[in-house]
């Protein structure tokens, strides 16, 4: 089969020939139709966040068809669609048995990202346990796009407990704020988006936030007090995790406020404990989500209660020039490689 490798970090994916892998009694081999492509995997081509062995295959937002079951699966069947819950965890410990598997303290391996070969290939193989049935509604690039955006954005609004009335702020509408802004709306509350261009600015108010604001040409701060008289939001959800965002979330939250961390960066951040204890401020951390979280989430996707985030595709041998647009920090929802290109999105 056909893989994008990466052989060195801080250098492009090489195009190569590799072995099929060959499903095991309890995997199942999955033909690759689709893989998203975002930030994570920006990261790990320079060796940040996650350093897998190389030469590894990345591509942690595979959505395909099984091709082939091992002996003892019962589950499925050659033909399903399917997508994959990437957190590989133990399934014993206390997190994994009170549904948190995603941090489960045993988890070694993630798709694409670390151990486990991903969907920059024709072809991956998995434990039938990880692999997650999809909706016949949803195309295959839509698909792909919930393993990581979809899961994440729908786990960060339920652990910042968003409820109906309540303004929330949201920093950085790309893949997983795309999801998010349209999450926190289903929960019933008013959205204020924050981005950095007209253009995503114009991709928010699209996504139905109710206000989106530039931070490259206004002050954040100024807007979002004229905007909740002077009272501050109830949450904010910074899926963009810089110093300059984590300060400016505090600023903005009422008392009782809570500041929800998604994305992560070097950067790190002193917090003012006087600060946080009077006004009984909270911190949550995100990561990822479980697989319910993932469920739910395609679940709502199906039935046309969210709408599609992708808005390019790539075919998978152009990867590296996938990248580059990713780089660019200009793309608007998500990128999507297709893994043979698809002549129509809802092929099977």
């Amino acid at each position: 089969m056909k893989a994008a490798l990466l052989r060195a970090f801080g250098a492009p994916l090489t195009w190569e020939e590799v072995q099929t892998p060959v499903p095991g009694p309890n995997d199942v081999l999955i033909q690759v139709m689709a893989c998203g492509t975002d930030g994570t995997d920006l990261k790990l081509l320079e060796g940040f966040g996650y350093r897998p062995e190389l030469p590894f295959i990345m591509g942690h937002e595979p959505a395909g068809l099984v091709a082939q079951v091992g002996d003892s699966v019962r589950d499925f069947q050659v033909g399903d669609r399917v997508i994959s819950y990437n957190f590989f965890h133990c399934g014993r410990c206390h997190n994994c048995r009170r549904g948190r598997e995603q941090i489960c303290p045993h988890l070694d391996r993630i798709l694409g990202v670390r151990g486990v070969p991903g969907g920059y290939a024709d072809y991956l193989c998995i434990p039938a346990r990880q692999a997650v049935p999809i909706p016949s509604e949803i195309p295959w690039e839509d698909a792909a796009v919930l393993c990581d955006a979809g899961c994440t954005a729908f786990h960060a609004v339920d652990r910042a407990r968003v409820k109906l009335g309540e303004t929330v702020v949201i920093f950085g509408v790309g893949g997983v704020g795309s999801f998010a802004v349209q999450f926190a709306k289903l929960a019933g509350a008013r959205v204020i988006a924050i981005e950095q261009s007209a253009n995503k600015v114009h991709w928010a108010e699209s996504l139905g936030v109710d206000v989106a604001l530039d931070a490259s040409v206004v002050d954040v701060s100024k807007e979002i007090q004229h905007l909740t008289n002077d009272w501050g939001v109830d949450c904010v959800i910074d899926i963009v995790g810089r110093e300059e965002t984590l300060t400016l979330g505090v600023n903005v939250l009422c008392n009782g406020g809570r500041l929800v961390i998604v994305g992560y960066t070097p950067d790190s951040y002193s917090l003012s404990g006087k600060h946080f204890a009077q006004n009984e401020l909270e911190v949550i951390g995100t990561r990822c989500g479980r697989r319910r979280d993932l469920d739910q989430a395609a679940q709502l996707l199906a039935q046309g209660k969210v709408r599609s985030i992708v808005t390019e595709r790539y075919p998978l041998k152009d990867v590296n020039a996938a990248h580059q647009r990713l780089q660019s920090g200009e793309v608007l929802g998500r990128l999507v490689l297709d893994i043979p290109q698809q002549p129509s999105s809802t092929a099977s």
